[in-house]
């Protein structure tokens, strides 16, 4: 444990030790690099299962799928309404997770030659690949969709590292080792360890190092490497690069294709493409089994937001869990069936002493149905357990959320308040808080220190909701029961597409300040929201126009309740530079809000020096005074300048202003030289060179809601491994490091969202150089349903000062899969009898008869349609010697005359099953690439009844088209 800790600490202050794809920037400008790769697959297989459920439900699909396609132009093209407002940034932010978990494999696996398929593991390395695939597919089936998105970004690092590290395309081959994805078949021809791969490089040339001998037997090799050692077995490849100490010792060099400037750098852009179309290949294989709509769900593409609701269900709570279906039926049954309609929902009840489950679902009804179902009743001590059901909420929700909480009570586990915190920074999600007075003692009793009665939250209680609220850039809308119904317009206004936020400030304790922002031509539906107390305030237009608060007028129309001041602007005279005077001695918010395509996204990330050059994700809350840097993406627009990154510090008395570097497709590296001390905001200004929007005053501002703290030391935490099997217990190492090399101890508390048993030391203490190391471990009971994700916080707090930090982990529990060998598929009967040679339109039909077969496997799950227009039917029965059969019944007009089938069984295997009538029986050959060195051979078309009219042909895809043979991928 020792050697692993001392490893963490290692990756963190030596010069970039990654010996791959470089993970997330070429600074060269010429490389492709893991980032680069991953979204080219995940675009082109994204695109593709848009063309396919466009094409089913009769809609047009216009987008050349290529290497040119960007996160806007895919999800565009997805849209079913063109002309609807979108919003990108979950695709944008679910694309960053799957390449962020796919960096993060060079740091947190840097020493697993099976992760890299360095040393010839290749074995090894497949068993990583085809176990992380089965724990992506048990997150599917659990409709877990973010920890199968952060599984397979880590395997999608180890898939694409075999064509940087082995000589797959120094054998010649130009396609996928489709052999790694399927551990049915053999793995052969690898060169044995005995056997002498390479010879000494000349003169720093390896272009020619490969034995020739090797080339010519198609044996394949990888290279050796090791951070601390040069020892490996005589005549083997070595990685090669700065930190490998093998490539000195015979054979000197390597054969690594990691950029355009590595030992094969030559073979550098051979190597990333048939890496891209590997990871094609697998995301394929992934849909298959997925569907179209889970599969995009993963991809994370959704054209609208969740509706998520947190709601207490005690007593008093009747008037609350009312307007709370209220709203909900009202945005369901407004929306239903258009691009606005929420893309899931989530409900999570909470009470005393229980809180959940939390429900998912994308069903409009199963949602009513649940909360139809909410019942007010209990609540005994009046504190509640709030704080669990949110907690529940923002590792359930998507990421960027906007969650609402109903509540009248304090919160019983003020404990977790950190947790809260610390995961509303990871996850970026909006908490709005609708906080109601109990103005009938009857529902609840509420007693006071004296045994009175109150019926008003204390001050405190509120307090905890508002500092909440602030963090995530929310609200506490504060209001009697009878307000309620007024107050939710807020709920309407946030389920609507393409929410940005323009601008945002709080001020505690509050005083008369003037603000400005400015408001471009692509703002719709221009929002401003006010909380706070005692105060009054004056707007001004760009025009010059301007309203106080005590009316509406030539502006826009303001609702007062509560708390909360709603104006909602005129649609004219919009675009410009607006200001806002707030007069109050109170504490209060300001947030303005709009409908727009443009926004961004931004993740912290810190750089690595040295041979690569490059940056990783910057996990946690960033050091206080210290540079940071930030990766920006502008989302909804391929056509956008930023101008400006700043930092805005929380109390509005100094703003930081980053320097900017494009890095293409609208993101930037931006990087300061210092952050705000306390807490601030990411704010982003720019321009948008389209021309329809290219006028002047066409410059744009967006700020990110969420407010950042800083800390004075960093928290980073490494799992050797992000899934558990039911039963068993995870290690999870954590280093602290102070900001200033000096001692000093802290409180650990680890929390996760399942309440598994964890344990870990209460307090650990910094040594000489300013770094702690901790374990944290967790066990996963041995009743837990596989595809169960877990979020795990570690919190570390200063002991001295109170300053906090955290880390925050995402696993997976999953049955180990033990089944490989897809499901088997043989004709009975394919009938084209009554089709004409020439196709018509007529009522004349085709059918297909089959029997699918899973072996001495875990049996067939499902049998889906992927190709044809027509009708399938499926029932079962017992075979000759026992075993459970799958009858497949096909009919289809002749003129839809071929189809294609996905069988899936109970392990994720997926086959496909394939049937024309559409041209003559002829021999198709086999396309499953093959064993370096092996021959390739024809596999005739088994030919099947067909009496007249038109001929058949049938085909099962083991890799493409066979004979019902029912092999796997395509």
């Amino acid at each position: 444990m020792t050697s692993s800790l001392l490893w963490v600490a290692l990756c963190l202050l030596l010069p970039s030790p990654f010996r791959a794809f470089k993970p997330l920037f070429s600074l060269d400008g010429d490389s492709l690099t893991h980032r680069q790769i991953t979204v080219r697959a995940v675009l082109r297989k994204t695109a593709e299962a848009c063309q396919s459920l466009a094409t089913a439900e009769g809609r047009g699909f216009s987008l050349t799928i290529d290497d040119s396609l960007t996160v806007t132009k895919v999800q565009r093209a997805c849209s079913s309404d063109g002309s609807a407002l979108l919003s990108f940034i979950a695709f944008h932010t679910a694309v960053a997770k799957l390449y962020f978990s796919n960096a993060l494999v060079d740091v947190a696996m840097a020493l697993s030659e099976k992760h890299h398929f360095d040393d010839e593991a290749f074995s090894g390395g497949r068993d990583v690949i085809t176990s992380g695939v089965s724990a992506v597919k048990e997150s599917v089936k659990a409709q877990r969709f973010l920890s199968g998105r952060l599984v397979l970004g880590r395997v999608c690092h180890t898939l694409q590292d075999f064509y940087s590290h082995s000589n797959w395309v120094e054998l010649g081959n130009r396609v996928p080792y489709t052999t790694l994805i399927r551990p049915d078949l053999p793995l052969s021809n690898l060169a044995d360890p005995s056997t002498p791969t390479c010879r000494n490089c000349v003169a720093g040339n390896c272009s020619d190092n490969i034995l020739s001998e090797v080339l010519q037997q198609g044996l394949l090799t990888s290279g050796y490497f090791n951070l601390l050692s040069s020892a490996k077995p005589a005549g083997k490849c070595s990685h090669g690069g700065l930190f490998d100490q093998t490539s000195g010792q015979d054979a000197v060099g390597g054969i690594n294709k990691d950029d355009v400037g590595a030992s094969h750098g030559h073979m550098h852009h051979v190597a990333a493409e048939v890496a891209v179309d590997a990871t094609t290949e697998l995301l394929e294989d992934l849909r298959a089994f997925a569907g179209d709509r889970d599969f995009l769900r993963l991809m994370g593409l959704s054209q609208s937001s969740v509706l998520c609701f947190v709601i207490d269900t005690t007593g008093s709570m009747k008037d609350d869990i009312a307007e709370a279906k209220r709203v909900s039926f009202s945005i369901i049954d407004s929306r239903r069936g258009s691009q606005q309609e929420p893309s899931a929902y989530i409900l999570v009840p909470f009470n005393d002493p229980g809180f959940g489950p939390l429900l998912m679902t994308t069903d409009a009804n199963i949602f009513k149905q649940k909360i139809n179902e909410l019942q007010a009743k209990g609540g005994g001590d009046i504190p509640e357990l709030c704080l669990s059901g949110l907690q529940l909420a923002l590792t359930g929700a998507p990421p960027s959320s906007e969650i609402f909480v109903f509540t009248d009570a304090p919160a019983k586990d003020v404990a977790l308040k950190s947790t809260v915190t610390a995961l509303i920074e990871s996850t970026k999600s909006v908490v709005t808080f609708m906080l109601t007075d109990n103005l009938r003692s009857s529902r609840r009793r509420r007693r006071d220190t004296v045994g009175g009665t109150s019926n008003r939250l204390a001050e405190s209680d509120a307090q905890l909701y508002r500092d909440l609220a602030r963090a995530s850039g929310g609200q506490a809308i504060e209001v009697t029961k009878a307000e309620l119904p007024q107050a939710t317009s807020v709920i309407q206004d946030a389920s609507g597409n393409a929410l940005v936020t323009v601008f945002q400030v709080s001020r505690t304790p509050g005083k008369p300040e003037n603000f400005t922002f400015s408001v471009d031509s692509s703002i719709q539906n221009l929002t401003i929201y006010i909380t706070g107390g005692s105060l009054s305030f004056t707007m001004s237009s760009p025009t010059g126009v301007s309203q106080n608060s005590q009316t509406s007028g030539p502006l826009g129309t303001m609702a007062t309740v509560g708390n909360l001041r709603r104006i909602r602007l005129n649609s004219a005279n919009q675009t410009g530079s607006w200001e806002i005077c707030i007069i109050s001695t109170e504490s209060y918010t300001l947030k303005v809000i709009g409908q727009s395509s443009f926004n961004f996204i931004y993740n912290f990330v810190e750089e690595n020096t040295g041979a690569h050059g490059d940056f990783s994700l910057k996990e946690g809350r960033p050091l206080s005074g210290a540079n940071v840097s930030l990766l920006v993406t502008v989302t909804g627009s391929d056509t956008v300048t930023v101008s400006e990154v700043s930092l805005v510090d929380a109390s509005g008395s100094r703003e930081v202003n980053g320097t900017l570097r494009s890095l293409g497709g609208g993101s930037f590296l931006v990087t300061l030289a210092e952050v705000p001390e306390g807490e601030f905001a990411v704010r982003l200004r720019g321009e948008d060179s389209a021309p329809s929007r290219s006028q002047p005053g066409s410059g744009f501002q967006r700020q990110a809601s969420t407010q950042v703290k800083t800390s004075s030391f960093s928290v980073t935490a490494l799992s050797n491994s992000t899934v558990l099997e039911p039963g068993s217990t995870v290690s999870l190492r954590f280093t602290v490091t102070a900001a200033n090399g000096t001692s000093g101890t802290f409180a650990v508390r680890a929390t996760n969202d399942r309440g598994f048993v964890s344990a870990s030391l209460a307090t650990i203490s910094t040594t000489i150089g300013g770094t702690a190391e901790g374990t944290v471990t967790l066990t996963a009971p041995a009743s837990t349903a596989s595809g169960t994700d877990i979020t795990v916080t570690i919190e570390v707090e200063n002991t001295g000062t109170s300053d906090t930090n955290y880390a925050v982990l995402q696993l997976s529990v999953v049955t180990k899969i033990t089944d490989f060998t897809p499901p088997q598929c043989q004709a009975v009967t394919v009938s084209a009898s009554n089709c004409p040679v020439v196709c018509s339109h007529g009522d004349a039909i085709w059918e297909l008869s089959a029997n699918v077969t899973d072996g001495n496997g875990t049996g067939v799950d499902r049998v889906t349609l992927r190709l044809g227009n027509g009708t399938l039917n499926t029932s079962t029965a017992t075979g000759a010697g026992g075993e459970n059969v799958t009858v497949v019944s096909y009919t289809a007009p002749c003129c839809s005359d071929a189809v294609e089938l996905v069988v899936i069984d109970r392990a994720g295997n997926v086959g496909r099953c394939a049937a024309s009538i559409g041209k003559a029986v002829t021999a198709t050959t086999l396309a499953t690439t093959p064993a370096p060195g092996a021959n390739v051979t024809g596999s005739p078309v088994v030919a099947t009844t067909s009496s007249g009219g038109r001929c058949a042909s049938l085909s099962l895809g083991l890799g493409v088209a066979l004979c019902l043979l029912l092999g796997g991928l395509l």
